[in-house]
């Protein structure tokens, strides 16, 4: 489907785009606030114990927290009300450079070793963070977005997946959402961000560090395997389409969680096709709306959703594509907190099993994917 992309500038000189489905719509309006540039600080330093980077980002603590509704910065500009980050009375889809980045090209830092030890390596955090609007309704959450406008969703983060990967210093492209306060959201209209990485990821690392070792050993790729094994055994799948699988990863750490892969082999969301991109934006606010229904009395589970995609360099081949959702929640208004066996050792404990995590899912299920 066609989607009209519209670039311009905030008053501070970030980059805002418009993404509008259809013909969509002309977004000319000028940003005109007195904007002061936000000086981005963050430094990275390597952690020699863990093998590392770890990012200092100070400046952030003085981003927007909790504002009234009134003065959302994410709802559009309207006449007599507060000017917002977006400069226009409507839009459809929305992604602007954070004002408060956690990751810049204009990072400070030198690059030298902290007090001059060779032990802890210090470098810019360079990078780009985003923020992605995914409609004008403060009151909306992405499951109740219709199949159209996810898929306008979907077609802003291949543009921006394509982009940022395609800059200089860009290791991997991250695209997310956070939901609610529990999770620590400070903005609660529906948004999500993108994250352009210097570096690979921990998770990432880990992941292929495994499928190193997996091809090494078997010849195969992991993450498509695991898939196949998923697919066979039937036990964990929560839905299944003519070019997805979700399922419930058999060793899954969180209190609810679901994956959801394409069952072609694709590295990043840029290589989906119309028919991958279609059905997607069907299931993806399908399944999140079993999240909603998982516990009785909780009407929107708070959950963090991300695309996990391949490096954009080293290690690309051993990445695919898959869409991991998961909430902290663990009970009914009660939150899965992580203890000293897994904040202090990394030795995770489950509260439930991902067999009854997967038969609630099913359980919930509502529509054709069901």
């Amino acid at each position: 489907m066609p989607i009209r992309k519209t670039s311009t500038c905030l008053a501070d000189g970030r980059e805002l785009i418009c993404f509008d489905g259809g013909d969509g719509a002309v977004r000319n309006a000028v940003d005109t606030r007195d904007l002061g540039a936000v000086a981005a600080t963050s430094v990275m330093r390597y952690d020699v114990l863990t093998g590392e980077w770890v990012t200092f980002a100070s400046h952030r603590n003085a981003r927007t927290f909790h504002p009234a509704t009134a003065d959302c910065p994410l709802c559009p500009s309207r006449p007599g009300g507060s000017a917002t980050e977006i400069p226009f009375g409507d839009y459809e889809v929305a992604v602007f450079e954070n004002r408060f980045p956690a990751f810049s090209f204009g990072a400070s830092g030198t690059g030298d070793l902290v007090d001059g030890e060779q032990l802890w390596p210090e470098a810019p955090a360079t990078g780009r963070c985003e923020v992605v609007c995914f409609d004008s309704d403060h009151d909306r959450s992405f499951a109740d977005l219709e199949p159209a406008r996810v898929r306008t969703v979907l077609g802003a983060l291949v543009d921006r997946t394509r982009e940022l990967s395609a800059r200089p210093g860009v290791a991997q492209v991250y695209c997310f959402e956070n939901r609610g306060e529990e999770i620590g959201v400070t903005l609660s209209h529906p948004h999500g961000q993108i994250y352009a990485y210097p570096t690979t990821t921990p998770r990432t690392e880990a992941l292929l560090r495994q499928s190193r070792e997996y091809r090494s050993r078997t010849g195969g790729l992991l993450l498509r395997d695991v898939l196949d094994a998923e697919r066979r055994a039937g036990a964990r799948v929560v839905a299944a389409g003519e070019h997805w699988t979700a399922y419930v990863p058999v060793a899954a750490r969180w209190p609810v969680e679901v994956h959801v892969a394409p069952h072609r082999d694709v590295a990043d969301l840029t290589e989906l096709d119309d028919a991958e991109l279609d059905e997607i934006a069907v299931l993806w606010p399908e399944l999140l709306s079993r999240f909603d229904r998982y516990f009785d009395g909780v009407d929107r589970l708070p959950y963090i959703a991300g695309w996990h995609q391949a490096p954009v360099g080293e290690g690309r081949e051993l990445g695919r594509l898959y869409l991991q959702a998961f909430s902290l929640m663990r009970s009914p208004h009660r939150m899965k907190y992580l203890a000293a066996s897994e904040s202090g050792m990394g030795a995770w404990i489950s509260d439930t099993t991902p067999e009854q995590i997967a038969d609630r899912l099913r359980a919930v299920a509502t529509g054709p994917q069901s």
